[in-house]
């Protein structure tokens, strides 16, 4: 192996060596590195963990290939055996899950909690899709023809293509390669540039579990590393006829109409500008814990974190201030020590982000708690207080996504009012209302309630589970993931007419008579 995988710290706690170790165990190969790759960084401490060589065009263009010749092939394969693929995925996530999981608190710094949850997450879509193989059932459908028949049938569609973002560096993969999978399309995957070594490991479990199953076709499952050339090569390919993309709502912009232009279909996850309502009559104890983790889980860090709160005036001083003192008491430091809730930024870059928006609500009358760096960590990463901003309206930084760990909270009166404000944003991703009003519950949930793909009640925007389509409207992209019946995305669908009669009736009565 190259110089690459040495540890770069002197740390007697190197996340390099502890990275090395389990990249190791988990079979990533040597060749998969170079010491004049990408760099991949830990947001813990840092510190280069390897070097990972990039994927060429050429090479881009050649996985494409080798994906759409063996979705070919995988697609005769019958739905229950593709099925049983992925019951060995399952397994092997099994085995691996504490090493996988430990993986992703490295590269991503997620608590150690939250990275072992993410490949539960695995884990559960695997059981989910084997199941689903059993089950891509159409319609029998009535038709107003004698001796006919009319139903539809599911097929599959072919190279499915995935790009996930740095906060669920597997999860998303699985909850498209699962289903996409067990649909007979074959799967090509462009990770974020941020997250390559979790993805060099998952490549490799998946390739334990293709030599148990036998007979996988060669290019089912590809990787591509690299930055945006490598996601636009991708995009613009037509043997890709479906693309998942997970990001911001500015990378959607730019994915959405090239993809349009092609005529492939997009699923969309973009930006969360999530929000919570208290109302008058919650459990305040249950609304504080709810919102505590999903406004500071993740560090912020995920599409469904909780970033707007509407208080009703009535609770908003029995909450609010111990809300603040929450803010103010949770340990925030290396995500790998015990009792850690909120760990490092991703980058700097997220937390100049961070200080620029706080700075915007100051101007715009905001009262800040919190924010700012923290600095009582013996490391190098960036690590941010989170903050919790007492907003006059819902204006300036509030009405955007900022992906860190900052919740703006303001007062409402009136539940129409409230909704309103609600809505009032660019993106439809997941919301939430703390309420023992059975009237409000249902008015939150119903038609002229939250428009958000996602509308919980006494239970906050974060922490879906697999069970439930995931996705959004509006700015969010209007994609569906994981459960429900979001594997149509992935299937072509026929509508078949059979007729077992000696006569050729017409639809709608159309009389076309010649002689025969």
């Amino acid at each position: 192996m190259t110089a690459s995988l040495k540890p770069v710290s002197s740390a007697p706690a190197s996340v390099a060596d502890e990275a090395r170790a389990i990249l190791a165990r988990l079979g990533v190969p040597e060749s998969a590195f170079a010491s004049t790759g990408r760099p991949a960084l830990s947001p813990i401490t840092g510190e280069v963990i390897a070097h990972v060589r990039e994927t060429t065009p050429d090479e881009a263009k050649a996985a494409i290939g080798r994906a759409d010749a063996a979705f070919k092939a995988w697609r005769k394969v019958p739905a229950p055996k593709r099925g049983e693929f992925i019951r060995l995925l399952g397994e092997e996530l099994r085995a691996a899950k504490d090493d996988l999981g430990r993986l992703v608190t490295l590269e991503a710094g997620k608590i150690v909690s939250e990275g072992l949850g993410e490949v539960q997450e695995m884990i559960d879509i695997c059981d989910f899709a084997v199941g689903l193989s059993r089950q891509l059932y159409g319609l029998t459908i009535a038709t107003e023809r004698a001796d006919h028949r009319m139903m539809e049938t599911w097929h599959p569609l072919g190279v499915c293509g995935v790009i996930s973002a740095f906060n669920f560096p597997v999860a998303v993969w699985s909850w498209n390669a699962a289903l996409a999978l067990v649909c007979g399309d074959s799967v090509v995957w462009k990770p974020s540039e941020k997250t390559l070594l979790t993805a060099l490991a998952t490549h490799a479990i998946v390739e334990r579990a293709a030599k148990r199953f036998g007979g996988v076709p060669e290019g089912l499952c590809e990787v591509l590393l690299g930055g945006r050339e490598i996601g636009e090569i991708l995009v613009e390919d037509h043997r890709v006829p479906v693309l998942s993309a997970t990001g911001s709502t500015a990378m959607g912009r730019q994915v959405g109409p090239k993809l349009a232009e092609r005529f492939a279909r997009a699923i969309l996850e973009l930006g969360g500008n999530n929000a919570a309502i208290v109302a008058p009559s919650a459990d305040l104890d249950l609304a504080l814990r709810g919102i505590a983790f999903a406004a500071m889980g993740t560090a912020g860090q995920r599409c469904t974190t909780l970033r707007r709160l509407f208080v009703h005036e009535s609770v908003y001083d029995q909450l609010v201030p111990r809300l603040v003192k929450v803010y103010g008491s949770v340990k925030i430091g290396d995500p790998r020590a015990e009792g850690t809730l909120v760990g490092p930024l991703i980058d700097k870059a997220a937390f100049d982000n961070m200080e620029r928006a706080l700075d915007e609500a100051r101007a715009a009358g905001g009262k800040v708690h919190g924010g700012g760096r923290y600095t009582d960590v013996a490391n190098e990463g960036v690590y941010a207080r989170p903050a919790l901003v007492e907003m006059p309206s819902q204006t300036g930084p509030v009405t955007r996504e900022t992906f860190a760990p900052i919740l703006y909270v303001m007062r409402y009166s009136d539940f129409d009012e409230v909704i309103a404000l609600h809505n009032a944003v660019g993106a439809g991703l997941s919301s939430s209302i703390f309420t023992l009003n059975l009237r409000e519950a249902e008015a939150f949930v119903s038609a002229a309630g939250s428009d958000c793909g996602i509308a919980n009640v006494n239970i906050g925007p974060s922490g879906a589970e697999i069970g439930g389509a995931f996705g959004g409207e509006k700015e969010t992209g209007g994609g569906r993931e994981s459960g429900s019946d979001a594997w149509k995305a992935y299937m072509r669908r026929a509508t078949n007419t059979i007729n077992y009669g000696s006569t050729l009736p017409l639809a709608q009565g159309v009389k076309f008579d010649v002689d025969a």
